[in-house]
């Protein structure tokens, strides 16, 4: 017997699922903290100083499964096994990190630790999810919608929104230390109150831009994967805030941010900041 259709996918549909998802690996990577196996993998330059876990391999196979289950013809990104899978028919794709911040995991860092869903249109960023293993929390939007909401372990959810603040009162939000950034970037911070450098996850570490915690966010050079940016890119979108990259003049310009199913270098520092506040910076 043939499946029974229940007609089309919507956005609301399309975004419960994706929670869902998100909510199914939360709880799956916490059941793994205290009984995890550690595996070693090769790093970007090939040298077998990356690592990940049982719980890295277990979460990416809850999204799979209902990934292939609910959206057959949709092809998929995710970053275990550098996974790849073609769509079909025209269909978008699907990037998936299914723990983001697994040293973090490994240490038992109490912050830090995430698992990220995006979905891809036409080369837009659709919808996309990220949760925080720690807290439970969710952030993210569904397709048909700009409207980004973090949702707490209790189900309560609050939309997010930019508050309009002097950036001498903000502080920006790094990676590294001050060494690690361009000259451009070194004149920028002396604009906001003082940084602050934190690591793990980046995408628990870019949502404190996103709940105001900061005001900016500052990325050294480094690989960029689609399953790290594409959620990332999505979210800050949806919310208002531009990609920038310094120019031979140290002017921070926007720049259109990459959506692509490949992992790539990139060699300048890249600012992430509100598109209001990009105005107050004094160039």
């Amino acid at each position: 017997m043939s499946e029974k259709s229940f007609g089309q996918l919507n956005g609301h549909t399309i975004g419960i699922v994706l929670k869902e998802l998100v909510r199914r690996a939360i709880v799956t990577i916490r059941n793994e903290r205290t009984v995890f196996d550690v595996t070693q993998k090769a790093g970007y330059d090939g040298a077998m100083t990356d690592v990940f876990t049982s719980a890295d391999r277990k979460a990416q196979e809850v999204y799979l499964r209902s990934l292939r289950e609910c959206f057959p013809h949709y092809g998929i990104v995710a970053e275990e096994d550098e996974l790849t899978i073609a769509p079909q028919d025209g269909a978008g794709y699907f990037t998936v990190d299914p723990l983001d911040g697994t040293k973090a995991f490994i240490r038992r860092q109490s912050h830090g630790v995430g698992t990220m869903i995006a979905l891809v249109e036409q080369g837009k960023v659709v919808s996309a999810y990220i949760g925080d293993i720690n807290t439970q929390e969710i952030y993210g939007f569904r397709p048909d919608s700009r409207r980004v909401h973090r949702i707490t372990e209790f189900e309560t959810a609050e939309e997010l929104s930019h508050h309009d603040r002097p950036l001498a009162e903000q502080y920006i939000l790094m990676r590294d230390p001050e060494r690690a950034y361009s000259e451009a970037s070194r004149r920028l911070l002396s604009q906001f109150k003082s940084w602050v450098i934190d690591g793990g996850s980046i995408g628990i570490w870019i949502a404190r831009l996103w709940k105001r915690e900061v005001g900016a966010a500052l990325l050294p050079p480094s690989m960029e994967t689609p399953w790290d940016r594409t959620p990332i890119v999505g979210i800050a979108t949806a919310l208002g805030y531009v990609f920038c990259e310094a120019d031979a003049n140290c002017r921070w310009q926007p720049a259109e941010p990459a959506v692509t199913t490949i992992t790539y270098k990139r060699d300048c520092d890249l600012l992430v900041i509100h598109r209001d506040d990009l105005l107050k910076l004094a160039l």
